[in-house]
């Protein structure tokens, strides 16, 4: 951003303007739109309902926030809800590299549930796996952990554009977005 000051001195007025130096940065971060799940959830549960091969079933998906619960009659028809909740996060463009399922467990005679955590944000593993990269690389930009975001700064654009290509390509098991591109 810019700065100016005026300066009167006498009958003469004087302007100068001071630009402040700030670095192109971007920030590295992992976000689920919480929204866009529920909307799958709730077309999961619709489908599951109107399926004949569910029909008297208690197949169903809870929410609670990131924690998806599913429940089903077995271990097969509660396979067969995860791939219906899969597809339509896909549908709905939330990426199911995100979902980490937990044990399954049994409630009661043959019925069974399992939880699905829906991961949002950097855990401090991967973050520093990210910046170990980033530093591996040998590309000039400063690479920070600011909580569940990594802040990459460089002094060029198209290092910085450099550095989101090479994250893109070596850490793909986990979904990540680049967002606030500074100049």
């Amino acid at each position: 951003w810019n700065r100016a000051w005026i300066i009167v001195i006498g009958n003469y007025i004087l302007t100068a303007s001071v630009k402040k130096n700030i670095m192109p940065s971007f920030d590295i971060v992992s976000e689920v739109d919480k929204q866009e799940v529920k909307n799958a959830v709730d077309q999961v549960n619709k489908e599951v309902g109107t399926r004949f091969d569910f029909k008297g079933s208690d197949a169903r998906v809870e929410q609670a926030e990131y924690q998806l619960t599913v429940f089903a009659d077995d271990a097969f028809k509660l396979e067969q809800v995860l791939d219906i909740l899969r597809t339509k996060l896909t549908k709905r463009n939330v990426d199911v590299r995100c979902l980490e399922k937990g044990q399954l467990e049994k409630i009661s005679g043959n019925k069974v549930k399992q939880t699905v955590t829906v991961k949002t944000g950097l855990d401090s593993e991967l973050a520093k796996k990210v910046v170990r990269t980033i530093k591996d690389s040998g590309l000039k930009v400063q690479a920070s952990i600011q909580g569940e975001v990594v802040r990459v700064t460089g002094t060029k654009r198209d290092v910085l554009q450099e550095t989101i290509q090479l994250v893109k390509k070596l850490i793909n098991d986990f979904p990540l977005q680049f967002q606030n591109f500074r100049d």
